[in-house]
């Protein structure tokens, strides 16, 4: 019996089928790169403008507003300490520290008021913008849907006001879309250097495929997911998601370049990489950001090994301890849980969170001046916006279509990506949950909503009557998007209202 591993290699198909195998495989072509530049510049400028516009506003009375009074002064801490937390009376220093290094970062450049605080938060959203327009460039090779993919993400809710408070979610969502967007060029640069095999006859040397040499692009997602748990550990369920996604758009390309053993040949030559890129590499980044904990005498729990637990295990001295920190930071996310006498007011499970039913008030302030009344109210709702998040289930359902009866693969990885950021919420539901958590969420809608957009659009070589009732009804889309982000405007900015605008802000009876 022959192994088939050891079987000859196949005879490479003729050339005119090597051709069209080759370019199934190449991505279509993109606009020039200075245009592309030019247009995603041009949003994100637009973008951090709408983000940074009066960041230090408000504040209580000269203090940070809700979850920003933990971050902030645990940020710091870490200014003053040289990155790390000291104080361990404090009893929730319960995430890693990068996320509180960055929010230091803008202590140190603007000082303790709050545009230091949230200094990093906005750039962070403004990075996130840049990003969306160019993965939505590159998933529809548009330049139009790249800017309009933009668009929707200044025009969230959610995104603009919680990358306009100095907490942690703008960076996990920075990290996880930076992954994302790396898996996607990965995906491009991988079935290129598949396509170069099918032309020169060699894709078939082997039943299981060639070897696609060290990809640059797979190592950078691993980073960036390394960097999205050091922030939060939320940033961990995304590692066997985008692994998946992983394997999967590799077993598809070489069934495409014509690979006789595709899944086999993924799982041989993909699997043991992949692993090392979205496995042990995010376990290094991760380890890495503590850099400063491992580096001091007094951060919290540095020293606990020969006091608190014994000396007697091979594994080192600061992993011991850091394990042992971390369980105690375990325990005390397994105990948050909902209290049926003391629930918290804005509240939310992970049910309500793809249409945002239940927003959250991070301020409120009912003797205000400057709305030109008697009786002005300021306030900051974390709502995401219902022209977009009213759509998401019509937006998933299609995407569900599209990646099964088309397989189109672009609505899988957007499926795949807000999937992430959702469903292992499920699996502890008594946990006190809010709905900043779904931030990570909005991107992969934005995109979503981006491709539909795309196929209502239709093709640029559709007739010119299809092409332009396309083009009107996603510009009265886009427009009615941006209308519904500036009437919330006031309540998502703390701008001085009407007690009867306040009352007409809430859309719904769960807004209250």
């Amino acid at each position: 019996m022959v192994d088939v591993g050891e079987l000859p290699p196949t005879s490479p198909p003729p050339g005119n089928d090597r051709e069209q195998r080759a370019k199934q495989l190449e991505p279509g072509p993109l606009s020039s790169a200075l245009r592309g530049w030019l247009v995603t510049l041009a949003v994100a400028l637009i973008g951090g403008v709408v983000r940074f516009w009066n960041l230090g506003f408000p504040t209580d009375k000269g203090t940070p507003l809700f979850d920003e009074k933990h971050y902030v002064p645990q940020a710091a801490q870490a200014l003053r300490n040289g990155g790390y937390e000291d104080n361990p009376g404090y009893e929730l220093i319960v995430h890693p520290p990068l996320g509180k290094q960055l929010i230091a970062i803008g202590q140190w450049l603007f000082g303790y008021d709050g545009l230091g605080w949230r200094f990093a938060s906005a750039l962070a959203g403004t990075i996130v913008i840049l990003l969306v327009v160019r993965i939505a460039r590159r998933l529809t090779r548009s330049d139009l849907l790249g800017a309009i993919a933009g668009v929707l993400m200044i025009a969230d809710g959610l995104n603009h006001v919680q990358t306009r408070m100095g907490m942690l979610d703008a960076f996990v969502t920075l990290f996880v879309v930076v992954a994302f967007a790396c898996l996607v060029v990965d995906r491009d640069q991988m079935r290129a250097r598949l396509a170069v095999a099918v032309r020169e006859g060699w894709v078939n040397n082997s039943v299981y495929g060639p070897s696609l040499g060290f990809r640059w692009w797979r190592f950078g997602a691993g980073v960036a997911i390394g960097l999205a748990c050091g922030v939060k550990w939320s940033g961990a369920w995304y590692i066997p998601f985008f692994g998946l996604l992983l394997v999967l758009s590799t077993a598809t390309a070489r069934r495409t370049a014509g690979v006789a053993r595709p899944w086999v040949g993924a799982i041989l030559r993909d699997v043991l990489p992949s692993l090392f890129a979205l496995v042990v590499l995010p376990l290094l980044t991760y380890l890495a950001t503590w850099w400063s904990w491992f580096a001091s005498e007094t951060a919290i729990d540095r020293h606990v090994v020969g006091q608190k637990i014994p000396d007697d295990s091979w594994v080192p001295t600061p992993l011991r301890a850091l394990w042992y920190y971390s369980g105690n930071v375990l325990e005390f996310h397994n105990n948050l849980v909902t209290s049926e006498t003391n629930r918290h007011p804005w509240e939310s499970k992970p049910w309500t969170w793809p249409m945002g039913l239940r927003p959250m008030l991070y301020y409120y302030e009912g003797s205000v001046t400057g709305c030109g009344a008697a009786s002005c109210v300021g306030a900051i709702m974390l709502v995401g916006t219902p022209a977009m998040w009213w759509l998401a289930f019509p937006v998933l359902g299609w995407a569900v279509w599209r990646s099964i009866a088309h397989l189109d693969w672009r609505y899988t990885a957007v499926l795949v990506g807000y999937a992430a950021g959702l469903l292992p919420w499920f699996v502890n539901v008594d946990r006190q949950m809010y709905f900043f958590y779904a931030m990570p969420m909005a991107p992969f809608l934005v995109l979503g909503i981006t491709l539909a957009l795309g196929d209502i659009l239709g093709k640029a070589s559709a007739g010119k009557e299809r092409r332009g009732t396309g083009l009107l009804v996603v510009a009265l889309y886009v427009g009615l998007v941006v209308a519904n982000f500036v009437w919330l405007w006031p309540v998502l900015n703390g701008v001085p209202i009407t007690p009867e605008m306040w009352e007409a802000q809430h859309w719904l009876p769960s807004w209250r």
